[in-house]
């Protein structure tokens, strides 16, 4: 890996990989939701958005045809913290892919015609979202944890904040949070020395300077939302606090995981599904945001086995608080976490995510060789010591299905 900076201090993290065709290409930027006022809020999404709907030089179905033409993608993601436009492409068709993006970056037209084409399209999204209690589910157990704080808001926004604003709302605020400190380039692929003229030539004259960004850190509340929808299933979050990103525990709290829910043999899937056939879909993760993170479990299941399925999780919660992972446990989680970590490297745009987000947030990036040994280091009273922690707070609890007061007789301190 190569760190550049360019003559405006724009950052570029290269990793040249010679032995493959591809190349992915991102621009990252260091804004998501939780920056956005709460008047504001989606309006980063519907930002990505807007730079694909055309340019002072490409129409949206141009961008789309340029790179169908050279058989590549192109797309973007908004989280809660950054946002990346990324493509990828053939080695020789990197110079179009480019010119294609920072053009889209920097030039994008924001024609009022159709940003009100695209709010209806982020409406149906967000009405295709409210249809999918599973991944209401996820942002309910936000607001749970966080209530007010930015972190608690939804990535989408809402109907009432998009419809009020307009393309100089846009372009204000992309002034305000898309500057050159803020941004990092990040390529992974078959490239040479070259590679830095080309970044001169399209991002070399970004001087976009922003605004100071303050964003305080937030607290974990143990509250409970809920969601009453006539579904099949009941869907269920548990979340507890996590870790920030990072934190020198990571990589026992991901082996935590991993044993908690984090696959096929996991505690809850062979207990919850597999045992007692309860769940198809059951599983847990951790998410690490820069000052803060919050674990959480998942389950759908009939709303007459809601009861079942928390007794269950509750129980096997209490289990792991007092008797902790077993040895062979450990050494399972360490080979999985090693294997799906060598063969992400397999990946020229898992590569290029792993370096804008290393650079993007933590402003540094550890060797594979590095990363095996903070892995290899973690031992079970580590892992103990942060469960013990973990399962010391009341947990927040979300829940989007029928009959959703049946939670209300779960003590979330029950744990603590």
């Amino acid at each position: 890996m190569n760190k550049y900076v360019l003559k405006n201090g724009l950052r570029v993290v290269v990793e040249r990989i010679p032995t493959c065709r591809s190349v992915s290409f991102g621009i990252w930027v260091k804004t998501g939701s939780r920056n956005e006022p709460a008047e504001l809020n989606g309006i980063s999404h519907f930002i990505e958005h807007m730079l694909f709907k055309g340019t002072e030089k490409y129409t949206a179905k141009d961008i789309a045809e340029l790179f169908d033409g050279i058989g590549g993608n192109v797309n973007a993601f908004t989280s809660k913290e950054y946002t990346c436009y990324y493509a990828k492409v053939l080695d020789e068709h990197l110079p179009i892919a480019v010119e294609a993006l920072s053009d889209m970056f920097f030039r994008s037209a924001f024609d009022p015609e159709e940003l009100e084409k695209e709010k209806n399209v982020i409406f149906e999204e967000i009405a295709m979202y409210e249809d999918t209690p599973d991944d209401m589910v996820h942002d309910l157990i936000a607001r749970a944890a966080y209530e007010e704080h930015p972190l608690g808001y939804t990535i989408i926004g809402t109907e009432q904040n998009l419809s009020a604003m307009n393309s100089n709302t846009l372009r204000n605020y992309m002034k305000e949070h898309y500057s050159v400190d803020r941004t990092v380039i990040a390529i992974a692929g078959n490239v040479d020395d070259s590679i830095i003229d080309l970044m001169e030539k399209h991002f070399g004259s970004y001087q976009n300077e922003g605004v100071e960004q303050n964003t305080s850190a937030p607290s974990f509340h143990g509250n409970l939302h809920r969601f009453e929808k006539k579904t099949e299933q009941n869907h269920i979050c548990l979340s507890l606090p996590g870790l920030s990103i990072d934190d020198d525990r990571l990589y026992a709290m991901i082996l935590l995981n991993n044993a908690i829910g984090g696959g096929m043999s996991s505690r809850l899937f062979q207990e919850i599904r597999e045992k007692r056939g309860m769940a198809y879909s059951v599983y847990s993760y951790h998410t690490s945001y820069r000052d803060a993170g919050m674990f959480t479990i998942y389950t759908g299941t009939a709303p007459k086995q809601t009861a079942d399925v928390m007794k269950v999780t509750m129980e096997l919660l209490g289990e792991l608080k007092a008797q902790g992972l077993t040895a062979s446990e450990l050494k399972k989680g360490k080979e999985q976490m090693k294997g799906s970590l060598i063969l992400s490297l397999e990946s020229t745009s898992s590569r290029m995510n792993r370096l804008g987000k290393n650079e993007l947030m933590l402003g540094r990036h550890y060797s594979l060789d590095e990363i095996i040994e903070r892995i290899e280091s973690v031992q079970l009273h580590d892992i103990q010591a942060l469960t013990h922690e973990m399962l010391s707070t009341p947990f927040a609890l979300s829940m989007v299905g029928q009959n959703t007061d049946i939670i209300d007789g779960f003590r979330r301190d029950q744990l603590v």
